[in-house]
């Protein structure tokens, strides 16, 4: 009796699980099969996952672009745009971290609360500024705007980093000063490669919010040359006088296939950066 409660206990555990896993996914799933369909069935058929012949000519359609540019050269600007600025917050933010976490200096709990409230402070607060600050710069209507303040550290991932570093022993440290290391060589060959699940999980999120970014994006560039992945989908129907829902769907489809193959390939530094992070000692 009791086998058969447990039996029974775990087929309903899973088939609740496999049901919300479905719930979740299905939205995915629904955008990658309209993407299939002919323009005129999206809507019209719109429930079933299954289309009534598969129409690849959305996905040519699509990649066409707008403005005399095509898709290549949006998912091209998303790249330079996300690879550039996840490098400069991840760096940058690990000096900031360390520094915070391991080096003596005074005023370092005032700055540490700036962090903090840095982190809680609302980005909407501080648009206006920055968006004057970058025209009287020059650099509208390029990417500075979106990749220069990334290199000037994150607060989340700087406290992220933090308390993964806090979990290392000082005594690597004090070790590594008997053997003449300073700071920055502490730094580079004790800590750095001890806090990678950290820096992998740092790395991942930065992609996946400057890819997704659209507001960015439609507040500083004005051109289509330099449109990301994100704005110029938003605008593709608007160029589109026929309405191509299919190519639009096909463009959104491709668009998730960078961040999807991120997660499977580092979905594991994600788990283990996240567990470790809130652990000390």
């Amino acid at each position: 009796m009791p086998v058969y409660t447990n039996r029974t206990k775990s087929f309903l555990y899973h088939l609740i699980v496999g049901g919300l896993a479905l719930l979740m996914i299905y939205p995915l799933l629904w955008l990658a099969a309209s993407s299939l369909k002919p323009n005129q069935e999206i809507f019209a058929n719109a429930y079933s996952l299954i289309p009534s012949r598969l129409e690849f000519s959305n996905y040519a359609s699509g990649w066409k672009g707008f403005g005399g540019n095509s898709f290549a050269v949006f998912f091209k600007n998303s790249l330079i745009i996300s690879v550039l600025a996840t490098i400069g917050a991840v760096a940058s933010s690990a000096l900031v971290a360390y520094g915070l976490a391991r080096i003596s200096f005074r005023g370092k709990s005032f700055w540490f609360g700036c962090v903090m409230m840095t982190l809680m402070l609302p980005s909407d607060v501080t648009v206006i500024s920055q968006y004057v600050m970058f025209a009287k710069l020059g650099w509208l209507s390029s990417f500075k705007p979106i990749i220069v303040p990334a290199f000037f550290g994150m607060p989340f991932f700087i406290f992220l980093i933090m308390q993964f570093i806090r979990t290392i022993p000082p005594e690597l440290d004090e070790a590594a000063k008997m053997d003449g290391c300073s700071k920055y060589a502490i730094f580079f060959r004790i800590i750095l490669p001890l806090i990678v699940p950290a820096l992998v999980t740092s790395t991942i999120f930065s992609f996946y919010w400057r890819w997704d970014d659209f507001f960015q994006p439609l507040l500083y560039l004005n051109k289509p040359a330099f449109y990301p992945v994100s704005l110029a989908l938003k605008l593709f129907l608007d160029a589109e006088s026929l309405n191509n829902w299919g190519g639009l769907l096909a463009m959104s489809t491709l668009s998730l296939v960078p961040i999807v193959v991120v997660f499977f390939l580092f979905q594991k530094y994600i788990v283990e950066g996240i567990s470790t992070s809130g652990l000390k000692g």
